[in-house]
């Protein structure tokens, strides 16, 4: 007796489920990826897999899963970035204050490359206390977007986060950078009534730099005046601190870089009065940004050894976006969403291909010749039979057994008469 060999096929319960492509449970698949993304090596990422599941998988595995739920992950927030901004829908209610930063990190690229990823931070102000019973005001409820891309891309892309957490709506909105111009740019482009902040240890940086350029007879401030122009310019503002360095710049006749840097601070004035930022509750520092570059980015992406393909680094930097925004959920639910789509596409097409069936050549009349009678003895050769009809691929009757639903109420039925 001859066998035909089993094909792969779709079994309805698979979609009555909510399988996923592949092995794995969706379940499984997500605590999988989670891992993944947590942890900074897809080989630890499988084993730990395999210690709570007692499920072996290749390191190229766990990588194929992650990084194919990380690109329907950006493909996804790209549409939408791109449908915001081409219909312009009705933000969500915003926070009574908004502020958002943005910075820019190194990563390892393949070939020995180093590119930029660029990250933006939103958060709302919220006043506490040092331990001295100071004020002090902190940066909550963050959440974060980094691409690698350019900055004009990443302005555009970044709409998804800062429409999301209500820019638009908010009561008040700040912005806190450098000096970087396309920091400058991306304010313009979405919120240009932001209030503006030069992180302020950027610009005691500049304070100290200048203090310490070499005049005649050393360092044109000593370390102790610089504190205290630094202490002036936090807690009394810019005028008096850029005045007193306009003086002793001009007085060492001093040029090149350090006039470089002095002109960098007179230019941003209006960004540096700290007093009446903290006044408003508004932080002066940049550290929500610099620490999402660390545990957003680097953490995952600047491990020992590690170079990246291009194409594999914002899929991931989308997860572990998500991750340490505290959206996972909602985000995997949107991933395991499209990637049903994606296979129910891909199921309907096979099944169309099969119903077609397949592609009969039909010849028309040539306008040669007709060819000349064979001579005795050369019969032609016999025309070959029609080939028969196939049913293959057709869908079950509807009175077969697959076609009825699912249910343990209707396995218990089966059960008590069987």
């Amino acid at each position: 007796m001859s066998v035909q060999p089993a094909r792969a096929g779709f079994f309805p319960l698979d979609d009555e489920l909510g399988l996923l492509t592949g092995d794995l449970t969706p379940r499984l698949q997500e605590g999988l990826v989670r891992l993944s993304t947590h942890i900074p090596s897809f080989a630890k990422a499988a084993s730990e897999f395999a210690f709570w599941t007692h499920l072996d998988l290749h390191r190229t595995t766990a990588a194929r899963i992650t990084e194919a739920a990380a690109a329907t992950a950006v493909a996804l927030q790209t549409r939408e970035a791109e449908r915001i901004l081409q219909t312009h829908p009705l933000p969500p209610p915003g926070p009574a204050q908004l502020v958002f930063s943005v910075d820019g990190a190194m990563v390892p690229l393949v070939q020995g490359r180093w590119a930029e990823v660029r990250t933006l931070a939103v958060g709302e102000p919220s006043v506490g206390a040092t331990a001295e019973g100071q004020p002090l005001v902190q940066t909550r409820a963050l959440s974060y977007f980094s691409r690698l891309t350019d900055s004009a891309s990443f302005g555009e892309l970044a709409t998804l986060e800062l429409h999301r957490r209500g820019v638009e709506t908010a009561g008040r909105v700040a912005a806190l950078v450098d000096g970087a111009e396309w920091c400058q740019t991306f304010i313009d482009l979405h919120a240009p009534q932001a209030v503006r902040i030069l992180d302020f240890p950027h610009a005691a940086s500049y304070v100290d730099a200048i203090g310490q350029s070499a005049g005649a007879a050393g360092e044109l401030l000593s370390a102790n005046e610089r504190a205290s122009l630094c202490h002036a310019l936090k807690h009394s503002g810019p005028d008096t601190v850029v005045e007193r360095l306009r003086s002793t710049v001009e007085q060492a006749g001093a040029s090149g870089e350090t006039a470089t840097q002095l002109a960098y601070l007179e230019k941003r004035l209006e960004q540096m009065a700290y007093p009446r930022f903290v006044a408003e509750q508004w932080p002066i520092g940049s550290g929500s940004v610099e620490s999402a570059n660390k545990l957003v980015v680097q953490e995952r992406l600047k491990g020992a050894g590690m170079h990246w393909a291009e194409e594999n680094v914002n899929p991931m930097l989308a997860l572990r976006n998500a991750l340490c925004s505290d959206r996972w959920v909602e985000v995997w639910s949107q991933i395991e969403d499209e990637q049903r789509r994606e296979e129910r596409t891909r199921r309907f097409e096979r099944q169309r291909q099969r119903r077609a069936g397949p592609v009969v050549l039909v010849s028309h009349p040539s306008t040669s010749p007709a060819p000349t009678t064979a001579r005795r003895g050369e019969g032609a050769p016999a025309p070959s039979p029609a080939a028969p009809v196939t049913t293959e691929g057709r869908r079950p009757a509807a009175t077969h057994p697959w076609r009825r639903p699912w249910s343990l109420r209707r396995q218990r039925e089966l059960a008590s008469t069987g």
